[in-house]
């Protein structure tokens, strides 16, 4: 439920000396380490070297960690302070991105409220460059969806694509598109960040275009 959200309640005062800086930082690092699967409440607390109840007093329950770290990925994403809007706002999807794919299990929770000052920062970085660029009115939103999922999109599916490792499981998928000859011949073995740039620079072309022939 909404009001359950860890963004929705108040945060409690520290106690030291384990506070929830600290918290995130580990957990993040056990997520980049062995994905969401693997993190517990017990494995964190023997991590931070505490006891389960000092760590339940910061957070509630795993899925509060979960949105604490995840929002903390959002933060490594610097907010562009020069250029125009096309750069800027290329400049902070690129760099969305490549924060995602640092952290690949943040892809599996993109599904989950994006309330975290970090996620909003961001996101009110995007909508305020593109009105600044002149979307308005329902534009706005459109224009912000295009790129914000292009983004997630992108991230999702090269973390996927990377974590299928194994050479049996990658010939099964090379023979499964033998029948499909165009996703044979493109769909596969592409270069990730030059697929992106070409595809982000689509979109900005078609964003700019918009905006000129509305003047």
């Amino acid at each position: 439920m909404a009001e359950e959200s860890v963004w929705l309640r108040p945060r409690k005062r520290e106690r030291r000396p384990l506070t929830l800086d600290r918290i995130v930082t580990e957990a993040v690092a056990l997520l980049d380490e062995e994905g969401e699967a693997r993190l517990t409440m017990r494995r964190l607390a023997e991590r931070l070297d505490t006891g389960s109840t000092t760590l339940y007093w910061h957070v509630r329950t795993k899925d509060d960690v979960l949105d604490l770290a995840l929002d903390a990925v959002f933060g490594e994403v610097p907010l562009p302070d020069a250029g125009g809007w096309r750069d800027r706002a290329g400049e902070l999807v690129s760099a969305w991105r490549a924060a995602l794919l640092r952290h690949p299990w943040s892809t599996g929770l993109l599904d989950r409220p994006m309330l975290g000052p970090n996620a909003l920062a961001r996101t009110e970085f995007l909508y305020a460059t593109l009105a600044e660029a002149g979307f308005g009115g329902p534009d706005l939103p459109a224009a912000a969806f295009s790129l914000s999922t292009y983004v997630t999109g992108s991230a999702t599916m090269q973390a996927r694509d990377e974590a299928a490792t194994d050479p049996a499981v990658r010939e099964l998928m090379v023979d499964r598109l033998a029948a499909y000859p165009t996703l044979a011949g493109h769909g596969l073995g592409h270069d990730w960040d030059a697929t992106f740039a070409r595809g982000l620079g689509y979109l900005l072309d078609g964003m700019a275009a918009s905006i000129r022939g509305a003047r």
